[in-house]
């Protein structure tokens, strides 16, 4: 099979970008980035009046459509030269005794596959695909875990989104073995930064924390990355990745406590300093999870996320930033531009507006 992967150069160095999960927070920034360094940008999109408040940029070309009816926007691949695939079904924590798997495997396996297909039958030259550090269980030897590193049973049983993106990635591993078109994946960490507009549940977090609704620490925490280096990094793949190889993209762990005490130290506002035992948070959840299904909503915390964050453990980001020459900034730089943009975007409520101590 033709290796495509280190021939990459486009017309002029401008590339044709098509963007899945636009409005997501990785894909917004992506979005952004490649705008800013001169490529041209199709993003697709559910929804148009989401697009617009934010792909504010004229440059961008707004795709209506949706990973369920790949078909839908299939012309729109025409003449793109890259594919960025950041769109998924995604929950980072699902309720026990919800069905989510039917959703989980028609988007995030299926869908992905149907689309690497449609790409590469449209003239797509390459695909970068966002999958997720999840996928790597822990290392044998105490060592962080890379690449190489197999699933454990947090990805295979407890988190059913890690468990999607498993068996995604060997189906993609499938269609590389037998496909001419490139593709290169990225495993991201825990994602943090700005234009978190939905905002995931960390978002919501740093949110709680500066509007003083966060009242005890989570124990455990995660492998963070900034959300604009996980995007350059993806940029980077299109020239450096090579075909079928997996990148770990992460600037480190850090304890939720950690990063509850840096958004207090950014924001200038008191935060809480008790860390909640693993065993009772997570019977809190338990009843959490009780409460929300009963009252028909979403539980402020779940089971799963409990257990998420206390089951994780080191990896390792060398490869990528051996073979992506791709850089992570500092953890404090994260939080402060996060906890910046949400100010500015007015999540932040006015008795508990920042003070940006030390910025």
């Amino acid at each position: 099979m033709k290796d495509m992967s280190n021939h990459s150069h486009f017309q002029g160095d401008i590339m044709r970008a098509f963007v899945t999960g636009s409005t997501g927070f990785l894909g917004s920034n992506l979005v952004q980035l490649l705008l800013a360094q001169g490529h041209q940008v199709k993003a697709l999109a559910r929804s148009v009046e989401k697009a617009r408040k934010l792909l504010t940029d004229p440059r961008v070309e707004i795709v209506i459509g949706d990973m369920e009816n790949i078909d839908g926007f299939k012309a729109h691949l025409a003449g793109c030269d890259v594919l960025f695939h950041t769109a998924a079904y995604f929950r980072e924590y699902f309720e026990i005794g919800q069905d989510h798997w039917s959703k989980l495997e028609q988007i995030n396996i299926k869908g992905t596959i149907q689309l690497l297909e449609t790409a590469e039958q449209m003239g797509v030259k390459k695909t970068i695909y966002v999958s997720s550090s999840g996928v790597i269980g822990r290392a044998s030897d105490q060592r962080p875990a890379d690449e190489t590193t197999p699933p454990d049973s947090l990805a295979l049983e407890t988190n059913i989104y890690f468990k999607s993106k498993v068996i995604a990635e060997q189906e993609v591993a499938k269609f590389v073995r037998s496909h001419q078109m490139p593709v290169i994946l990225i495993l991201p960490t825990a994602i943090l930064g700005p234009q978190d507009a939905a905002p995931t549940a960390l978002g919501q977090a740093i949110v709680d924390v500066i509007n003083g609704k966060f009242p005890v620490i989570p124990p455990g925490g995660f492998e963070f990355v900034d959300a604009r280096d996980v995007a350059q990094g993806m940029i980077n793949a299109v020239e450096h990745g090579q075909n079928g190889e997996r990148y770990i993209l992460s600037a480190g762990y850090h304890s939720m406590a950690e990063l509850v005490q840096a958004i207090g130290q950014t924001a200038g506002v008191k935060v809480p300093r008790m860390v909640m035992p693993y065993p009772l948070m997570r019977l809190m959840a338990q009843f959490a999870e009780m409460g929300a299904r009963m009252r028909g909503k979403s539980p402020d915390i779940t089971v799963n996320a409990v257990d998420t964050m206390a089951h994780q453990y080191p990896v390792t980001a060398q490869k990528a930033q051996r073979e992506l020459r791709v850089h992570f900034r500092p953890f404090h730089e994260t939080v402060r531009d996060e906890v910046h943009w949400y100010t500015q975007q007015g999540y932040v409520k006015a008795k508990s507006t920042p003070t940006f101590a030390g910025v």
